[in-house]
C-alpha cells in the first residue's frame, strides 16, 4: 500500500513539469533502463558459469529467471540468448547500453555469430526494428521457400451466454471486467530469403473458394496454378481499382476544371499529386525533423486550414495520418492540452509566428 502511494505521488508530481522536463526526464530513464538491462544480461552469463541457478534449486536458468527474478517468460528467454552471445562476444554489452540493439534484435543475431562475423552483423543491425533485423537474417542465411499449404481449421467454441443478472445489494463489491473477446490475429510475415517472404493467414470458406475460382480461370496464363502468383495478380489488379476510386487515377485523364478558390473540395488532381509527392506515408514532421511516415488510416490536410483561408492545392495540401491530422487541428485551434501548457511553442514550432 505504502508503495502504492508513492507511485501515485510520482504521477501528481509529473503533471507539474514542464515540456522539456519531461522529455529530458523519460530520456533519462530509458538511458539508465538500457544500462540496467546490459548489466543484467552480464550478470545473467556470469550466473549461469558459476551453475547458481542449479544451487538455489532451479532446473534451468530459464525458471530462474522467470520465478525467481519474476521476468516474464519472453524477458527471460531474450535475457538469457544475449546473455550466452555476450560472453562470446562482449561488444554485445556496449550496443545493448548505447541504444544500438536491443534484446530482441540482438537475440535474432545471437546464434548466426561468429568470431568473424561478429562486428560486422551487430554493426548492420545498429538502429534497425525487429522487422528490419529479420531482412538481414533473411539476406545472410536463406531459407528455402515453404510450399503452399491449405487446411481446415477446427471451428471455434462459441462462448458461453452471459448468466442472467441480479441486482446486486448496494454495499455489495464490483464485479471485474469481462475479458474482451480476442481478435484475429494479423497475418504474420516471415523474411526466408532475399525478395522471398512466408505469409500465413486464416482465410473464410468463401475467400478460398474465389481463390480456387480464379486458379481455375487463370490455367490458360498460369497453368501450375501457384497460389503466389495468383495472390500477386489479384493484388495488383485491386490496387489499380483503388486508384480509380480513391485518385480518379486513368490511363488518359481528362483535364481538371481545377479547384475555385475558396473551395474546400480537394481535387483528384491534387490528391494524385500529394499522394505521389508524400509517397503515400504521413509527411508530418516532428521534434529533430523526424518525419513520421505512417501508412495506415491517411487523410488529406490543409497545411493552412480552411477556415483560416487556406486553398486546396498542392502547395498547401499534404498527407497525415488519422493521429497526426487531429493533433495538428487541436494545436492550431487551442486544443492542444486542458490547460494549454505548452500550447503557445507547439504552435510556433508547427505554424512559426502565425496569428
Amino acid at each position: 500500500m505504502v508503495q502504492a502511494g508513492v507511485q501515485k505521488d510520482v504521477l501528481a508530481s509529473l503533471g507539474q513539469l514542464s515540456d522539456a522536463d519531461l522529455i529530458a526526464r523519460v530520456t533519462d530513464l530509458a538511458a539508465r533502463e538500457r544500462d540496467a538491462t546490459a548489466e543484467l544480461v552480464a550478470h545473467l552469463a556470469e550466473l549461469e558459469t558459476r551453475h547458481l541457478h542449479l544451487r538455489a534449486g532451479y532446473a534451468s536458468l530459464f525458471v530462474y529467471c522467470r520465478d525467481a527474478l519474476a521476468l516474464s517468460e519472453h524477458e527471460a528467454y531474450n535475457r538469457i540468448e544475449v546473455a550466452r552471445a555476450a560472453r562470446r562476444f562482449p561488444v554485445v554489452l556496449e550496443m545493448l547500453a548505447a541504444g544500438s540493439v536491443n534484446p530482441t534484435t540482438a537475440r535474432l543475431l545471437a546464434r548466426h555469430l561468429t568470431p568473424d562475423n561478429h562486428r560486422a552483423v551487430l554493426e548492420s543491425a545498429r538502429g534497425k526494428k525487429k522487422s528490419e533485423v529479420e531482412e538481414i537474417v533473411a539476406r545472410l542465411w536463406p531459407c528455402p521457400d515453404v510450399p503452399a499449404s491449405i487446411r481446415k481449421l477446427p471451428a471455434p467454441t462459441p462462448a458461453p451466454p452471459p448468466p442472467a443478472l441480479e441486482a446486486a445489494p448496494p454495499d455489495a463489491p464490483a464485479l471485474p471486467a469481462r475479458p474482451l473477446p480476442r481478435t484475429p490475429a494479423a497475418a504474420g510475415v516471415t523474411p526466408l530469403a532475399p525478395d522471398r517472404y512466408k505469409v500465413q493467414l486464416t482465410i473464410s470458406g468463401d475467400t478460398l473458394e474465389k481463390l480456387r475460382l480464379a486458379k481455375d480461370m487463370l490455367r490458360h496464363a498460369i497453368p501450375s496454378g501457384d497460389d503466389a502468383a495468383v495472390l500477386e495478380r489479384a493484388l495488383t489488379a485491386l490496387l489499380v481499382d483503388l486508384a480509380k476510386k480513391k485518385f480518379a487515377a486513368a490511363e488518359q485523364p481528362r483535364p481538371s476544371r481545377g479547384t475555385a478558390p475558396g473551395a474546400r473540395h480537394i481535387s483528384a488532381e491534387v490528391k494524385r499529386a500529394v499522394f505521389l509527392r508524400d509517397l503515400g506515408r504521413c509527411a508530418f514532421v516532428g521534434t529533430h525533423d523526424r518525419r513520421c511516415g505512417e501508412r495506415g488510416f491517411l487523410e488529406f490536410h490543409h497545411v493552412k486550414p480552411h477556415a483560416a483561408g487556406g486553398e486546396a492545392s498542392v502547395e498547401n495540401v499534404q498527407l497525415r495520418c488519422r493521429r497526426h491530422n487531429d493533433y495538428e487541428a487541436r494545436v492550431y485551434f487551442g486544443h492542444g492540452r486542458p490547460d494549454g501548457h505548452g500550447l503557445v511553442r507547439e504552435r510556433a514550432a508547427l505554424y512559426g509566428a502565425r496569428p
